[in-house]
């Protein structure tokens, strides 16, 4: 056998493997998500609910995420955590200063803006100071919340079931993910029309999240190896304690923080669980760009989190099922980096055979090239097509079948995307690069920028509006009074020699003291 035929088979027999194992693994979770049941709720009275919200330029959304959390839940305290944010942010959360159960940790730099993680440490921190020593840590339920979410009102009462919380076992719950199209809510937000192709997204990775990652989740049920996600996961104060303990803080460096907090939970002897009972929505993406941006992250997160697998398979305390699929998650995105160059090469045998056999394109069709197309159909399309009719039984019955398979194929397409950012993210790993790149939002306000023009000694800008305007220093806070309290941003008047620009006003400093925190 010749050394091009046998190159030849070595590359046939990669990319069939890597086609059969996926469809497996697809058919796999299928059963089990399709076979998955729903479990009655518990009492929520019993438990001590905290819900933590990061936030970075979060000025759109913020507001209304705690107006409904305080309507929803009235007996959860909520911790925004403001991470050095440079829009309205600390304005915003400002107008809950009287609200007992909310709490701001303001967090500057150059402490500030280091990932996720790091913003969720300092609310634990926060939390656990504003405990009673005798506080029974085993039923604290921390949550964590994306600050565009909205949390299933029902979602204590589904989280405090027999099979989640309301068994000892339980140390951490993720609930189901959904997206929802962003509506502007802030002042500054102009009414954008979402186009076609934005829709086609926002539904894209709603179905991504309710059918095959739900179907993984329904998977790692079963194996005992549920993964926790960055927004909709609660866990035990207890359990985030311990961890601690081990290991300074409940959340580490990783880009994936959430994925790698499960796994110290199972490391710690934790069990954690998944709840399609529940939900929390958050706004979708609805540009490929930042969409990319976000899941390069997730990538590299979860490149990062494989320095795990090691403790991971010498542990007494995770099962053999959960050691393998952990390690099939921690090996998906290296599978991506092996297999995109395999494809890449098969199209171009494919090519070379197609320009080099008698008659061209319908010569190589008739000699064989014929199977080639249903080939594609049934290891390539096939798979990703069915979870549109998954994604129409179990989530929306209102899709028509044809829509139904014409989204699934549209997920065909869209899963590029992520095979992009999974080199991307490995080029991140080699240049050594980690830090955290938030996603901008669609309904983010853009206000017109206001250039600043020297005339003097005066720099001279656009007005202030609203709490756009907010002092850099706070006012020092007078006894008896709760600090934060500002009249309002002060005002530079121009000289006399400039008193036709007197209607302008150049804000002497650009953020206000923080609200009242609580310990």
């Amino acid at each position: 056998m010749s050394t091009e035929t046998q190159s030849l088979a070595l590359l046939n027999t990669a990319a069939f493997l890597l086609c059969v194992s996926f469809c497996a693994y697809v058919l796999s979770i299928l059963v089990f998500h399709l076979k998955s049941g729903r479990s009655r709720g518990g009492s929520p009275d019993g438990f001590d609910w905290h819900i933590i919200v990061p936030c970075r330029n979060e000025a759109s959304v913020i507001g209304d995420t705690v107006r409904r959390l305080l309507c929803d839940f009235p007996r959860a305290t909520v911790w925004c955590v403001d991470d050095a944010s440079d829009d309205d942010t600390l304005a915003e959360l400002t107008a809950f200063t009287d609200q007992p159960r909310v709490h701001v940790v303001q967090r500057q730099l150059p402490d500030a803006r280091q990932g996720k993680g790091a913003a969720l440490n300092a609310a634990w921190r926060r939390i656990e100071q504003s405990l009673p020593a005798n506080a029974d840590r085993t039923r604290v339920i921390v949550g964590v919340l994306d600050a565009d979410s909205r949390l299933d009102p029902q979602g204590p009462v589904a989280l405090s079931g027999r099979q989640y919380f309301g068994s000892a076992e339980v140390g951490a719950v993720q609930v189901e993910v959904r997206m929802l199209q962003c509506a502007p809510r802030h002042r500054y937000a102009q009414p954008t029309e979402v186009s076609g192709w934005g829709r086609l997204l926002i539904r894209l990775q709603d179905m991504e999240f309710r059918a095959p990652i739900a179907a993984m989740q329904s998977l790692r049920r079963r194996t005992g190896s549920v993964a926790m996600g960055g927004n909709g996961q609660f866990t035990r104060l207890s359990l985030l304690n311990e961890i601690a303990d081990q290991h300074g803080t409940p959340w580490h460096g990783a880009l994936l923080e959430d994925f790698e907090l499960g796994l110290h939970i199972l490391l710690a002897g934790g069990r954690t669980e998944y709840c399609p009972e529940s939900w929390v929505a958050q706004e979708a993406l609805t540009r490929i760009r930042p969409l990319v941006r976000q899941r390069t992250r997730w990538a590299q997160g979860s490149m990062q989190c494989g320095r795990y697998l090691g403790k991971v398979l010498r542990s007494p305390r995770i099962r053999n099922s959960a050691t393998l699929e952990i390690a099939h998650f921690l090996a998906a995105p290296w599978t991506q980096l092996l297999g995109t160059p395999i494809y890449v090469a098969c199209l171009v045998v494919m090519s070379y055979y197609i320009e080099n056999t008698m008659g061209g394109l319908r010569g190589w069709w008739s000699s064989g090239g014929w199977g080639v197309p249903p080939l594609v159909l049934v290891f390539g399309i096939g798979p990703f097509a069915l979870w549109g009719i998954v994604y129409r039984i179990r989530c929306e019955p209102q899709l028509s079948v044809s829509k139904a398979l014409l989204l699934g194929v549209c997920h065909w397409l869209y899963s590029y995307a992520q095979s992009l950012a999974v080199w991307l993210a490995f080029a991140r790993m080699v240049t050594a690069r980690t830090d955290w790149q938030k996603t901008a939002r669609a309904g983010d306000p853009q206000p017109p920028p206001a250039p600043a023009r020297a005339v003097g000694r005066v720099t001279v800008g656009q007005a202030a509006v609203g709490r756009a305007a907010v002092p850099a220093q706070p006012r020092r806070a007078q006894p008896g009074r709760r600090s934060g309290r500002s009249d309002g941003p002060r005002s530079i008047r121009p000289p006399r020699h400039l008193s036709h620009l007197s209607h302008l006003t150049t804000p002497t400093t650009d953020r206000p003291a923080i609200a009242h925190i609580r310990k």
